[in-house]
């Protein structure tokens, strides 16, 4: 506490992680979401895969589940239960001892008669202190040991409904047990009273106003009181269920004999009934299998079940596997109190990246209220992906850098502010105009002359000086994510679709995937496409649908690009029915050889990304290409998009400069395709 004048500053310990950590990296969460999304993955599906593995620099929930696991096998690993019937017996053989050894020192007979009475006590604790219950002892150590038996029973009984009352009723007074009395039976009518649904507010207040000292936790109704020490409750009886029959049954009859009278045990079974009552929904009837050889008392053994009950349902918040299930559901003070701090800070970065994904706008709620990537998302997703593809483009040697002015295109007129990677002239008139605005808006005087801030830079905008259309056929049939090349074909159409829709906006893409049968697909659909078990790859009709995407735009140089991993298989019939057949059937090869004729007549550039070793299809798409005048590329999956995109802007106009040299389109790199 800190007081300066009249004022007061409360200082409290901060929980809140690093504050010099840096922010939510979205762009790595949002990269691993797209890829769980093209394979298949939805967008809620995906993120919960993404908060449950973690990031690059942070733990998911799995982890923290882990340590939440091994926190509950070591406490059961460690632990017994027999503490209190341990200490019961320790504190009896030494009454007993101390009583024979004043009994050897007496001659008289009534020496010898108490001499025989503790030889031939029962082997059982509990029946040889019921026992002893009336023995007049002559060893004043003797009757101190076991009138601590009696103590102790007391304070451990109640130590299992109260936490720290075994401590705090060490020594106590006759005084002091009877304040422990009197509370028990007022907060046992306050209960009865609530059961009965009468207004306890006012009831409520005077117990706590009377035994409030009993309650540091400091509950702020009846139903805060009850909620604590039902939890409790059902832990020691979840503790006597984890017991052996024997022990419980010592324990059972020791507790006859707590502070000396069987009222305590009365008043305590009377609390438990009534608690029962008023929240049947806690576990009452568990019981747990401990295996280690570290006694617990009552009271902590019943702190223990009631750790383990904390890490039950800390592993099901975890686990986030109900519907609706968030972040904000885990209990971040059970976790700091199970596994510390640590994995509190963990658990709030976690929900801050869930909350950052949710309020960013990647994700956008569908008519269906399914999640669904945002198209920021899926600009943004693109971006990314073909930041992989300039990667792998500039590690490709054998031809020179172009670098020659106004490789990006002819100015449109627009501006828009400078990204990473721009190589597009400044438009002075818009930056300076910004730094005056900023500077102005931040209380400086532009007079007093000003520095320039990256954010103030807008760059002219420019577009190709030809166009081209571009249709990018991606085979879908069941065997491409059968052997692995699902997602490679999404992500290569997700990077050519940005770098046309970012860098040759006057170029018309037209994506078409090809199964059974062909369908234009916006990059939306096709990136959430699931994979389904339909025989056929329909060439014939894929290669229909490009060539009326390229008279539907007979100024542009057409380009077509074909991802395919088997022979064509199926074709378009006339009246619109598919037809399947294994081998290939000749109609099937003569139809698409005719629409690939089709193409050429129209002046496509063709490529052909072969994926995988089949000799069939080798001998087919090489046969397609040199017919039409085209190529046959076979990349590795990991690098089918640098592939189909240094074609395309290879394809789009062979030889020249005008399109600009691959560092002016990634960014100030050099880049091969070809």
């Amino acid at each position: 506490m800190a007081e300066r004048g009249s004022r007061r500053t409360r200082f409290t310990r901060y929980g809140g992680g690093d504050p010099l950590a840096p922010p939510v990296d979205l762009r790595e969460a949002l990269d691993a979401i797209g890829e769980d999304v093209m394979a298949g993955y939805s967008p809620e599906r995906a993120m919960r895969e993404l908060l449950r593995q973690g990031t690059r620099d942070q733990s998911g929930l799995d982890e923290l589940a882990r340590r939440v696991a091994e926190r509950r096998h070591e406490l059961l690993r460690r632990n017994s239960l027999g503490g209190t019937l341990d200490e019961v017996r320790k504190l009896l053989d030494e009454a007993v001892l101390a009583e024979r050894k004043q009994l050897a020192r007496d001659l008289d007979d009534d020496a010898r008669f108490a001499e025989m009475r503790m030889e031939n006590l029962p082997p059982s604790p509990a029946a040889a202190v019921t026992e002893l219950s009336d023995y007049a002892w002559r060893s004043s150590d003797g009757r101190e040991k076991y009138d601590q038996i009696k103590d102790l029973l007391g304070r451990e009984l109640l130590d299992q409904r109260f936490a720290g009352m075994k401590q705090a009723l060490e020594n106590a007074t006759d005084e002091d047990r009877a304040a422990v009395e009197e509370m028990l039976r007022d907060l046992g009518d306050l209960l009865a009273a609530h059961a009965r649904g009468d207004d306890t507010t006012e009831q409520f207040r005077q117990f706590m106003e009377q035994h409030g000292d009993f309650f540091p936790e400091g509950p702020q109704d009846v139903d805060e009181l009850i909620d604590s020490l039902a939890a409790r409750a059902a832990a020691a009886q979840r503790m006597m269920q984890s017991m052996s029959a024997e022990q419980r049954a010592e324990l059972a009859a020791l507790s006859q004999q707590a502070f000396g009278s069987p009222g305590l045990m009365d008043q305590l079974s009377r609390l438990d009934d009534l608690l029962r009552g008023l929240r049947p929904g806690e576990n009452w009837d568990g019981s747990e299998d401990f295996r280690g050889d570290q006694g617990l008392g009552l009271g902590d053994g019943t702190g223990v079940l009631q750790d383990l009950a904390d890490l039950d349902a800390l592993a099901d918040q975890l686990a986030q596997s109900h519907p609706g299930a968030r972040m904000d559901d885990v209990d971040l003070d059970a976790l700091t109190r199970q596994l510390g701090d640590d994995a509190a800070v963990d658990a709030r970065a976690l929900a801050a990246l869930e909350k950052a994904l949710r309020d960013s706008g990647m994700l956008t709620r569908a008519s269906d209220g399914s999640l669904r990537l945002s198209p920021r998302a899926m600009r943004e997703l693109g971006k990314s992906l073909l930041r992989d593809v300039a990667g792998r483009l500039s590690t490709r040697g054998g031809q020179r850098d172009t670098r020659q002015a106004g490789a990006a295109g002819e100015q449109s007129g627009a501006t828009r502010p400078w990204e990473f990677g721009d190589t597009e002239p400044w438009d002075t008139t818009r930056t300076m105009t910004n730094a005056i605005t900023r500077v102005a808006s931040e209380g400086g005087d532009p007079r007093g002359g000003m520095r320039l801030d990256i954010r103030d830079v807008e760059v002219t905008e420019t577009e190709a000086r030809t166009r081209a259309a571009v249709a990018l056929l991606v085979d879908t049939s069941f065997s491409m994510a059968m052997d692995g090349r699902w997602v490679p074909m999404k992500r290569t159409a997700l990077a050519l679709h940005q770098l046309i829709s970012s860098r040759f906006r006057g170029d018309h893409l037209q994506l078409v995937s090809f199964a059974r049968y062909a369908q234009e697909m916006d990059i939306e659909t096709l990136t959430a496409l699931d994979a389904e078990w339909d025989k056929g790859t329909n060439l014939h009709h894929a290669l229909l649908l490009a060539n009326r995407h390229f008279r539907k735009h007979p100024n542009e140089q057409p380009v077509l690009l074909v991802v395919t991993d088997g022979e064509p298989t199926s074709h378009l019939e006339a009246g619109g029915d598919v037809f399947f057949d294994y081998p290939p059937h000749p109609r099937t090869l003569a139809l698409a050889v005719r629409e690939l004729d089709a193409s050429a007549r129209l002046g496509a550039q063709v490529t052909f990304f072969r994926l995988g070793e089949d000799p069939g299809l080798a001998r087919f798409v090489d046969s397609m290409a040199r017919r039409a005048g085209g190529r046959v590329v076979a990349p590795e999956l990991g690098d089918l998009g640098a592939a189909v995109v240094g074609s395309y802007l290879d394809g789009r106009s062979p030889g020249q400069a005008a399109f600009g040299s691959y560092r002016d389109l990634f960014g100030g790199r050099g880049f091969w395709a070809g």
